[in-house]
């Protein structure tokens, strides 16, 4: 092995470990959270602290389930987080094809302008948004919650770069043969478009799905409440003991999972669509 192949193996292991070390860092919240969910209260503040249970009980669950309309929650984070994520692919595609296709005065002014909404913090919004609904009737609603998520100047600016990367030549032939520019869009980018539309559906739909402080404003009933909210109140209070820790990591652990298991089987294709990989070169 010369010098430049051993220090090609050092710098490959050297990277590897690294890796390895931020994935740990990255699992160990999550591996904590679980195993402390299915700890007996008495164990949990132990020091030093174990991460494995000393037996493990489901106890912490059940109370959940029995206590807490937690089934209800669950329908609510679904259908609001859904339906932001379909329309959010609907407004965002259809902006992004018009600003990577669609030639129009002052196109790349209006598109910056958009994008300086992604330095808006989205609370200073809350108060007009909440005195709107509430004078519109809609306070409390499942479009309440969802519709501010809606307008996103980020899945804009993801889809307006991938659309621009897409060979211009296939569309052209598109229109040479009669299709329509709504033809083009619906037949020939968005089926090429499935990297992108992934990582958009991803990042909204966590988005959306771990979002707690406007269905937190807006929600006031077990009825439109989402996750976040619902699982909120299991936090301990008072003195510092365990009492309800062990709850309130079963509530976290029901909150993480769905959203923890759709990135990990769509992370391919997230990557692609967020490196705009997919049809270059």
């Amino acid at each position: 092995m010369n010098g430049y192949q051993a220090r090609w193996l050092v710098g490959w292991a050297s990277l590897r470990l690294t890796l390895a070390g931020f994935a740990v860092l990255w699992a160990a919240p999550t591996v904590w959270m679980i195993s402390t969910s299915l700890k007996h209260e008495g164990q949990i503040l132990r020091i030093p602290p174990e991460w494995l249970p000393r037996e493990i009980t489901f106890e912490n669950y059940r109370l959940v389930t029995d206590n807490f309309p937690i089934f209800r929650w669950y329908l609510n984070d679904m259908i609001i987080a859904g339906c932001a994520t379909l329309l959010v692919l609907v407004t965002g595609s259809l902006a992004g094809y018009a600003f990577a296709r669609i030639p129009f005065r002052f196109k790349n002014l209006l598109f910056y302008s958009i994008m300086l909404a992604l330095l808006v913090p989205p609370e200073i919004t809350y108060i007009p948004l909440f005195l709107g609904f509430s004078m519109a009737g809609l306070a409390n609603t499942y479009a309440a919650i969802f519709l501010p998520l809606v307008p996103s100047a980020f899945a804009l600016f993801l889809f307006r770069e991938f659309f621009e990367q897409l060979p211009q030549e296939i569309e052209d032939a598109a229109r040479v043969d009669g299709a329509s520019r709504f033809g083009v869009y619906w037949r020939i980018v968005m089926p090429l478009s499935t990297p992108v539309i992934v990582a958009v559906s991803i990042l909204t739909f966590m988005g959306s799905w771990n979002n707690l402080l406007w269905p937190l404003i807006i929600a006031s009933s077990d009825e439109t409440k989402t996750l976040p909210v619902g699982t909120s109140q299991f936090a301990p209070v008072g003195q510092m003991t365990s009492i309800g820790y062990g709850l309130g990591m079963a509530g976290t652990t029901i909150v993480a999972l769905p959203a923890l298991v759709v990135f990990l089987l769509l992370s391919h294709q997230f990557m692609r669509g967020v490196s705009f990989s997919g049809l270059k070169g």
